[in-house]
């Protein structure tokens, strides 16, 4: 089991993970027998070939799509003319991908996001090249990176489960975070700052074509939901309820 959900996890296409539960009488494989399918119909092991196969690999792209775990029962012989004639449970679990979230900044509104976003099940990292503020986190949920930017960045994973969010404490810090992460894959992306703080940078990335509009046009800016927060507890709330309404609405 360890060795697919490996394969699962090392892919960035979504899974479900089969598992024969309960055999009555005969049947190509035994319980405990596992079978992995990907969202593309790709497959990895077997439950026993032949039509129950087929019937299952339906089964799990539908669970995959529902994000929600059954049970399945397979009379072999009615319901797949399988000469074996016995009864199999399958038991069909998708496999849900971690998001991760990487915050570009660890002052009070980094610290407060990366700390509602921990309870919220995200990997979270936290990413600032001053010691004094890395140090100042406590939550064990929350990796702390004390790197400069231009070092950490060709280092980190970048996938369509990522979350970014960039809030550090120079504007030309956030601009060159957000010129590299444009052209990555991710789930979200946003920068924190002023309306003019945003036109501006909107200006000078397509006057220097560090990237498209319609790029641009990915990028939450100003960060966050429109709740008119105030202090860096609601500025991480508005940010933290955009990113659930944007991972909830896939």
């Amino acid at each position: 089991m360890k060795k697919l959900i490996d394969i699962a996890n090392s892919s960035e296409l979504s899974s479900a993970l089969c598992t024969i539960v309960e055999v009555k009488g005969s049947a190509p494989r035994k319980v405990g027998a596992k079978m992995l399918v990907f969202e593309n119909g790709e497959i990895h092991g077997t439950i026993g070939g032949g039509n129950l196969e087929k019937r299952v690999i339906e089964n799990s792209l539908k669970q995959i799509k529902k994000k929600k775990s059954s049970l399945f029962t397979h009379d072999l012989l009615s319901h797949h003319n399988m000469c074996c004639g016995g009864l199999v449970k399958i038991f069909i679990e998708p496999i849900m991908k971690t998001n991760k979230i990487y915050i570009f900044g660890a002052g009070h509104t980094g610290n407060a996001l990366a700390n509602l976003m921990g309870n919220l099940g995200f990997e979270v990292y936290i990413i600032d090249d001053r010691k004094e503020y890395i140090d100042k986190i406590k939550n064990k949920k929350i990796n702390k990176l004390h790197l400069s930017y231009k070092e950490i960045l060709p280092k980190l994973p970048f996938d369509k489960n990522t979350y970014i969010t960039i809030m550090t404490y120079e504007h030309s810090h956030d601009r060159d975070i957000l010129s590299y992460c444009i052209k990555k894959d991710f789930a979200y992306l946003g920068m924190i700052g002023s309306k003019r703080k945003v036109r501006l940078t909107k200006k000078m990335f397509l006057d220097a074509e560090i990237c498209s509009k319609s790029e641009l046009e990915k990028v939450d800016m100003p960060m966050g939901l429109e709740i008119n927060a105030e202090g860096p507890e609601e500025i991480a709330i508005s940010i933290a309820s955009k990113i659930i309404k944007l991972k909830n609405s896939k």
